[in-house]
C-alpha cells in the first residue's frame, strides 16, 4: 500500500538528527576554500579535509540509511508471514515503525501503544494531544482504519495473554534500564499468542553508530545481539535471525509454544 499522495507524515525528530552533519559539512568546505586560497600549514587543511569527509559520510549514513523522518522498510520478511492477523506495536511514538508495518502487511491490523509521557516528550517535542499527533500520521500513511491507539506502559501491558498474532518494538525498550527490558520482553511473550511473531529493533552498537553520531546514544550500553538474545530467551522467545541496518540491529524471534 503506498503512502497517500500529498501526505505530510511528520514523526517529529529534531532537525540536528536528519540534518545536522550539513551544517558542519559547509563550515568544513568554506574553511578548506579558505586554507587553500591563503596557504594554511598542510595539519589544518588535513584536519578540514577529516571533517568534511566525516560529516558528508555521517549525513549520507543517517540521511539515506536510518532516515528518522522517513518510514524504514521491515528489516525482514519473516515478520508475520501469513500478512494477516492482529500486531501490537509497544512504544509507537509518532507511528514510525506503525506505519512500517501496516504499509508492509495490508490485511493485518495493529495496536499503537505508548505511555505517551516523559520520554515522548523528550523525543518529539511538548504537544497538548501526542495520541493526535500519531493518528495524523497513520491517517497521512492511509493506515488509520486498520490502526487502534492505547495509552499504557510498555511494561505492564493491559491486554489479555496471547492477545495477538505479532509483536514489533522499535527504539523503545531499549531506552529502559535492564529491570524495564525483562519487564517490558515478559509482557511482549504474555500478550503473544504461542509461535508469534516478536520484532525487536533497537540502536546498534556498531562502527556506523560511532562514526555518526559519536557518544550521543552511548546511553545504550553494550548490548549486542549476544546480549539480546540472552534476554529474550529468558522471557520465552526463541531468536531465529538477526542483522543489522544503518544504526539498527533487528531480532526476529518466537513465542515458544
Amino acid at each position: 500500500m503506498p503512502i497517500l499522495a500529498g501526505a505530510h507524515i511528520d514523526f517529529g525528530y529534531p532537525w540536528w538528527l536528519s540534518y545536522g552533519h550539513l551544517p558542519i559539512m559547509a563550515s568544513a568546505v568554506s574553511l578548506l576554500v579558505v586554507a587553500y586560497w591563503r596557504k594554511w600549514p598542510r595539519w589544518s587543511m588535513l584536519v578540514l579535509c577529516l571533517l568534511t569527509l566525516w560529516s558528508s559520510t555521517a549525513f549520507v549514513v543517517q540521511r539515506f540509511g536510518f532516515n528518522a523522518n522517513g518510514v524504514p522498510k521491515l528489516p525482514t520478511q519473516s515478520f508475520l508471514r501469513s500478512d494477516t492477523g492482529r500486531v501490537l506495536d509497544m512504544g509507537a511514538g509518532t507511528g514510525r515503525s506503525s506505519i512500517m508495518i501496516l504499509v508492509s502487511r495490508p490485511q493485518a491490523t495493529l495496536v499503537a501503544v505508548d505511555l505517551f509521557a516523559e520520554s515522548f516528550e523528550q523525543h518529539f517535542g511538548p504537544s497538548p494531544n501526542p495520541q493526535q499527533r500519531l493518528l495524523a500520521n497513520l491517517k497521512a500513511a492511509g493506515v488509520d482504519r486498520r490502526a487502534t491507539i492505547e495509552t499504557a506502559d510498555i511494561r505492564k501491558l493491559p491486554f489479555e495473554a496471547g492477545a495477538f498474532d505479532a509483536i514489533v518494538s522499535a527504539y523503545a525498550i531499549d531506552h529502559l534500564d535492564r529491570k524495564g527490558i525483562d519487564q517490558a520482553l515478559s509482557e511482549a511473550a504474555r500478550a503473544l499468542k504461542p509461535g508469534g511473531d516478536f520484532l525487536l529493533m533497537v540502536i546498534a552498537n556498531e562502527p556506523w553508530d560511532a562514526l555518526t553520531f559519536g557518544p550521543l546514544f552511548e546511553h545504550m550500553g553494550p548490548r549486542d545481539a549476544v546480549w539480546w538474545t540472552a534476554h529474550l530467551q529468558q522471557a520465552g522467545f526463541q531468536v531465529h535471525e538477526h542483522g543489522t541496518r544503518p544504526l539498527t540491529l533487528y531480532l526476529a524471534a518466537r513465542r515458544s509454544m
